[in-house]
């Protein structure tokens, strides 16, 4: 039953704590925690005792251990320099296309979005192989970023996706139906970035330094040089696409589950490490890394869960639904309402703690309004995403920054070039809403 005091209390301190800076995980958890008090009226034992069978039901399930593994799975390709050389020898193939180099950066993080899953990876990753050769051919230095930042986003939206496993938890739907979805708007997505480049290339030649991209301050014509030999390349691509077909063709035609897949790409990607020259430090540098950023997801993924049961204990999903539905709007109109309350969020907080504030309560609203929740998912992601491109604070601009080996490219140069991609995410998402088999088509087939 709908209680609107304990509706005030959960909503009003958890946006207070969250907008005070306090980090989310320890918001969702005192705020779930005073909910609770208050809906069992004091009673410190049942308190304790809800607190105690979601942390344990909530960590438990086997579904959890698909995030450190494929990040893990990520973190040995990225460490391996497999990145690198699929970058150098896609660029080598596309000699004569005016803008290869963000051709390539394009092209690279598509195919890499295929092993790391996080777009902060890719966009970390290749703002340190590609733009420093993209400044060598006099690339405008905030479309080179921007293109970087924009095309980093593929990440989330191509399996094996951070964001797709963290949905399905919170939603209980098929990580692998999530992850089949994320392929034809993927590359959809993919193919307006190349186009938008190409266009940009042939109009503005000086934008990525003239029409060959090999012009040198002296005229001179230079082909770029890679240091990396090609059985290294060789290695790296059939190790990439051994991956891929591996794990994620193994998740689509049943072989194995999700969790599965990941603890047998974590493998797969151990060997294409050990293999391109990783030892022990490396290993273990890999290792810790994934310990120090899924522990804290693990940590954010039991706040939400003890969040969402003090929800539908006070009624909270139902009530909010039912005030959407109330409100008369066309289911459109609702729509666009959750993802501008997205673009907000994402200008502040993270993604994944977006996500675990708000997936539990628009998921349902969505089903009730006819979305199609698979549809509806990417939807979500690719909002989600857009948000952490849009200014003034958008997370993936300034880790490019952050990483960028120019430091007198100004943030807002990133934004500036960044903002072409942040529309493509937007048409995308809006042929999504009007076209539901964009996403559902390509499930329904391999179902």
């Amino acid at each position: 039953m709908f209680d609107a005091n304990i509706t005030i209390v959960v909503i009003g301190l958890l946006l207070l704590m969250v907008f005070a800076g306090i980090h989310v995980a320890v918001a969702l958890g005192v705020t779930a925690m005073a909910g609770l008090y208050l809906v069992f009226k004091g009673d410190i034992s049942l308190l304790t005792f809800m607190v105690g069978s979601t942390g344990y039901e909530a960590i438990r399930a086997y579904v959890f251990a698909v995030v450190p593994l494929f990040m893990l799975m990520g973190e040995f390709i990225s460490r391996s320099g497999a990145a690198a050389d699929l970058y150098n020898s896609i660029n080598k193939n596309l000699s004569r296309i005016p803008g290869r180099l963000a051709h390539a950066t394009v092209l690279g993080n598509a195919l890499f979005a295929f092993v790391t899953g996080t777009s902060l990876a890719s966009a970390t990753a290749f703002t340190a192989i590609a733009y420093p050769e993209m400044k060598r051919h006099g690339y405008n230095r905030g479309f080179a970023l921007g293109s970087i930042a924009g095309s980093a986003c593929l990440g989330m939206l191509i399996p094996p996706s951070l964001f797709m496993v963290v949905w399905g938890i919170l939603t209980e739907q098929s990580i692998g139906i999530l992850f089949i979805a994320g392929v034809i708007p993927g590359f959809l997505l993919a193919g307006l970035m190349l186009f938008y480049i190409f266009m940009v290339s042939m109009v503005t030649p000086s934008i990525v330094g003239g029409r060959s991209d090999l012009s040198t301050s002296d005229g001179i014509q230079e082909p770029m040089e890679s240091d990396e030999k090609p059985q290294s390349q060789l290695v790296s691509f059939i190790g990439l696409f051994g991956v891929i077909f591996g794990v994620l063709g193994g998740i689509w035609v049943g072989w194995f589950t999700p969790t599965e897949g990941a603890a047998i790409g974590a493998v797969l990607g151990l060997i294409l490490g050990i293999c391109k020259g990783m030892r022990w430090p490396e290993i273990y540098e890999a290792v810790l890394a994934v310990a120090k950023t899924s522990v804290p997801i693990m940590v954010l993924l039991f706040a939400a869960q003890l969040y969402a049961r003090v929800l539908a204990l006070a009624g909270v999903g139902t009530a909010v639904q039912n005030f959407f539905i109330g409100t008369g709007l066309d289911p459109w109109q609702i729509l666009a309402v959750m993802v501008i309350i997205w673009f907000v969020m994402g200008m502040l907080i993270d993604s994944v703690s977006i996500m675990l504030l708000t997936v539990p309560i628009f998921a349902p609203i969505a089903v009730a309004l006819g979305y199609d929740p698979v549809a509806f998912a990417l939807i979500g992601i690719l909002a989600i995403e857009a948000g952490i491109l849009t200014p003034p604070f958008g997370l993936l601009v300034y880790a490019v920054k952050a990483v960028s080996p120019d430091k007198d490219v100004t943030l807002m140069q990133i934004f500036i070039g960044s903002t072409p991609y942040w529309i493509m995410l937007m048409l995308v998402m809006i042929a999504i809403a009007n076209v539901p088999e964009i996403a559902t088509w390509l499930p329904s087939v391999v179902r």
